[in-house]
């Protein structure tokens, strides 16, 4: 078998995926596997599990927690007498109607529903307030797994115990219909940026030699046990007094690996060119702009196998003609992976052949699916205003997009040997009450919600098999027979190294 280190190295020295043989690993999969041909991954964006399915029956939710379950307490270890305010208010800027942070002054210390008809009552429909997702934050938030310290170390007060518990929304009835994955778990902690990685590659994105280039003033400051960022000299001491202050929480790690958003470097990016330089890269003089990364990608894998795939973006070509605008279609820049590899540059045959289009509001997307002509492994990353972000995204809108694609997936010439897989990047600074497995440095993070939508999917079923984003890549490699990608094998190692079981590939979700 081809080692990963030698596909790295033909990769870097140009050599064509297709032009590389890769000898399958030995142990098979199951013959079960093969009635499945056609994977699609629905790739969502920003909820916890309890912050949308937190009150699905037969699930592990709300029901019956106790104080000690969710309690928050502040920077001091001390429980909170209420919950501070939600700063700047409930609903995202602009947003009708308005919910001021004086009217979400005094809420009790305990999870609360945005959408209760005698509280709030703001519909799924409504934009809220977006709050922060970032790689050190969330392992504070997390707290050794007590989950106590969302409140704490958030730039939202109380939003991130926020929840909705009217069971109103479409995929909910996709979930009561198929199976629902309540012990699924973000891959790696932090933001959208880095568990895109995790969905395609298991890998963590690197800007080498980072203390001598523009984003020299990106490496954040971390205290000794390599979680907690250094405090501001004028942090609040107390979260009721205001949002945590940092001496710099940015996008590198000491050690230059890239943990929070920064930009791709080819177009589209939120970096324009460089003045008077090639219009396909976005200037690396800025910041924020990753380097061209070298990994090998669950996408490169395929290609190796011969097995077609596809990431279909929504707005992709919108926002290559510079027709991007907030709120539609809002394309996120950071949402897509591939965009940031070297294999996938502008110019590439890789990049024609497997960087779709999923066209507006999902369009082409949509005809694709219709027409049958699926690859065998698709991706698809619905545009900004339909992915469920909070600040610029409602839950309602994004769970009716995505409840129509499962219908046209069910009407699918390809739905008879189909799995498709809905699910979240990450929890959006949403709390979840149930502690994530310790594993690695990089993850896993918060719990999420998955569903597994297929013919071949239990029915009417609620799985608990641990599992996170790279279970996905598990279930792909399995039934494709490829080579295990570094990150996955690294995962296990340090789940067994705590006692943990390995994660799981979602055929538990299976009936074959």
């Amino acid at each position: 078998m081809i080692s990963m280190r030698l596909l790295h190295a033909l990769l870097l020295a140009g050599t064509s995926i297709a032009a590389i043989t890769v000898t399958i690993p030995a142990v098979a999969a199951s013959a079960e596997l093969g009635k499945i041909d056609t994977v699609v991954v629905i790739y969502a964006e920003n909820r916890s599990f309890d912050n949308i399915y937190g009150t699905f029956p037969g699930a592990r939710g709300l029901q019956g927690l106790k104080p000690a379950d969710y309690q928050q307490v502040d920077r001091n270890g001390e429980p909170f007498k209420e919950l501070p305010p939600i700063w700047t208010g409930l609903t995202a800027k602009g947003v009708t109607p308005p919910v001021s942070q004086a009217q979400t002054e005094h809420l009790a210390n305990a999870p609360f529903a945005i959408d209760d008809p005698d509280g709030f009552n703001i519909s799924d429909a409504v934009v809220t307030r977006d709050l922060w997702h970032r790689f050190y934050e969330e392992q504070m938030q997390i707290d050794g797994g007590k989950n106590d310290r969302f409140v704490a170390y958030a730039d939202a007060g109380a939003l991130v115990m926020g929840n909705y518990a009217q069971a109103k929304q479409q995929l909910w009835d996709v979930a009561k219909t198929y199976t629902l994955a309540d012990n699924f778990f973000q891959g790696a902690f932090g933001g959208s940026f880095l568990n895109h990685f995790a969905l395609v590659c298991a890998c963590i994105p690197t800007y080498p030699n980072a203390d001598q280039s523009p984003a020299k003033d990106s490496i954040s400051k971390v205290e000794a046990d390599g979680v907690t960022l250094t405090p501001a000299v004028n942090a609040p001491a107390s979260a009721i007094d205001g949002v945590p202050k940092f001496a710099n929480s940015n996008n590198l790690t000491p050690d230059f690996y890239a943990v929070n958003t920064m930009q791709p470097p080819y177009q589209p990016s939120a970096n324009p060119p460089a003045e008077g330089q090639d219009k396909a890269l976005a200037d690396p003089s800025k910041a924020t702009t990753l380097p061209p990364q070298h990994d090998v990608t669950i996408g490169d894998l395929l290609t190796a196998k011969g097995v077609d795939w596809a990431w279909y973006a929504g707005a992709w070509q919108a926002a290559l003609d510079g027709k991007n605008a907030q709120p539609t279609p809002n394309f996120q820049y950071h949402h897509q992976p591939f965009n940031y590899f070297v294999q996938f540059a502008p110019g590439t045959a890789a990049r024609a052949e497997h960087l779709r289009d999923g066209g507006l509001n999902g369009t082409a997307f949509i005809a694709d699916i219709d027409a049958g002509k699926l690859p065998a492994v698709t991706f698809y990353k619905p545009q900004g205003n339909l992915n469920q972000h909070a600040g610029y995204a409602s839950v309602g809108a994004g769970d009716a997009h995505i409840a129509d694609l499962i219908a046209h997936l069910e009407k699918s010439p390809q739905w008879e040997h189909m799995l498709v897989v809905v699910t979240y990047d990450e929890n959006g600074g949403f709390w979840d009450h149930v502690a994530p497995p310790k594993a690695d440095r990089w993850g896993p993070g918060s719990r999420i919600p998955a569903l597994i939508v297929s013919p071949f999917a239990r029915k009417g079923f609620v799985d608990h098999t641990q599992y996170d984003t790279t279970s996905i890549l598990r279930f792909i490699t399995t039934r494709w027979r490829l080579p295990v990608l570094p990150g996955l094998i690294e995962r296990d190692k340090a789940l067994a190294a705590h006692s943990e079981p390995p994660m799981g590939d979602l055929t538990a979700a299976l009936d074959l």
